[in-house]
């Protein structure tokens, strides 16, 4: 195809292409100085992955470690460590800032239930918080990543190191999903995209294409344990349960949002969440594939096929 040029000679719909080339050149030469990172710790194991993926990859690593959630052992893993409260909006920006870290990434939850806790909020973050019509995870979270990026501090994709680690498509363990377990992950999926447009929970249990539970702000594992309670509820002290018309067995549904933002709230499950589908009562996990983080790995498949639970990803 023959593209007419001007008077310059530089075709004009090059000089798109070109000016993204440049970008994405001046971007990698960025990020190759800037070598510093700082992650947002909350609780659990997704901390420690990112950190230790990170210095892995030769960052020098700034962890911004909040005093209600994270686990004091995150000083033992080499990085420059600052405790902070939840509610300190401004110290964190300060201590980054101080830090020269413009690239961060958020690691960890931090409990949705925190908003009505007793910690006080500092004058940035109480500014933020009256600011928002609605609270939910992401207007919280999205709030804070743009009052981060004012400051010259950009939230990086939570996930950026630990691809690896993103569930693959297919299915996992080494029994599928019966197809009455299939029946409740088409169920399950319409209910949890329903829930995701809102930005309630990521998490919907079924059984016999009903749905038993839904998370909101308890989080996945609690959601489970209540759906297998009630379950259990049906036959009060009883140790072998009677026969029931329907099946009792209970297939959890964990999705992304529908439009879900990788820099924060991306859906997670490791070898706790298995241990408390077995104690609930349930027989297969269905996940979206490249959007949830096996946070353990391949013990997280060893851990369903002993616990006699299918995992797929779709």
């Amino acid at each position: 195809m023959r593209i007419s040029r001007g008077n310059d000679g530089a075709s004009p719909l090059h000089e798109p292409v070109v000016a993204q080339h440049i970008h994405e050149f001046q971007l990698s030469f960025y990020m190759a100085l800037n070598r510093k990172l700082g992650i947002i710790a909350g609780n659990g194991r997704f901390p420690f992955l990112v950190l230790d993926a990170a210095r892995a990859q030769g960052y020098e690593v700034v962890v911004a470690a909040i005093k209600e959630e994270t686990s004091p052992e995150i000083e033992s893993r080499g990085a420059t460590v600052h405790w902070l409260s939840l509610g300190e909006l401004s110290k964190l920006i300060e201590t980054f800032r101080r830090e020269g870290v413009t690239r961060a990434v958020m690691a960890g939850q931090v409990k949705h239930k925190q908003i009505f806790s007793s910690i006080r909020p500092d004058w940035r973050l109480a500014k933020l918080l009256l600011s928002l019509d609605l609270r939910n995870t992401d207007a919280l979270l999205g709030a804070v990543a743009k009052v981060l990026a004012d400051e010259g501090i950009v939230l990086e994709n939570s996930t950026a190191l630990l691809e690896p680690l993103l569930a693959k498509t297919g299915v996992l363990t080494k029994s599928a999903p019966s197809p009455q377990e299939r029946k409740n992950i088409d169920y399950g999926r319409t209910v949890a995209r329903g829930l995701g447009e809102y930005d309630i929970g990521q998490t919907v249990v079924i059984a016999e294409n009903a749905c038993v539970a839904v998370e909101a702000m308890e989080g996945t594992d609690a959601t489970i344990t209540r759906a297998g309670e009630m379950m259990a509820s049906l036959d009060p002290g009883k140790k072998h349960p009677g026969k029931s018309a329907l099946d009792r067995n209970l297939t959890v549904v964990k999705i992304a949002k529908p439009k879900q933002d990788m820099r924060f709230d991306v859906p997670i499950v490791g070898v706790k969440t298995i241990e408390v589908m077995r104690a609930a009562g349930a027989t297969c996990l269905a996940l979206d594939a490249g959007k949830c983080l096996l946070l353990d790995g391949e013990a997280v498949i060893v851990a369903a096929e002993g616990a006699g639970i299918a995992i797929v990803a779709d």
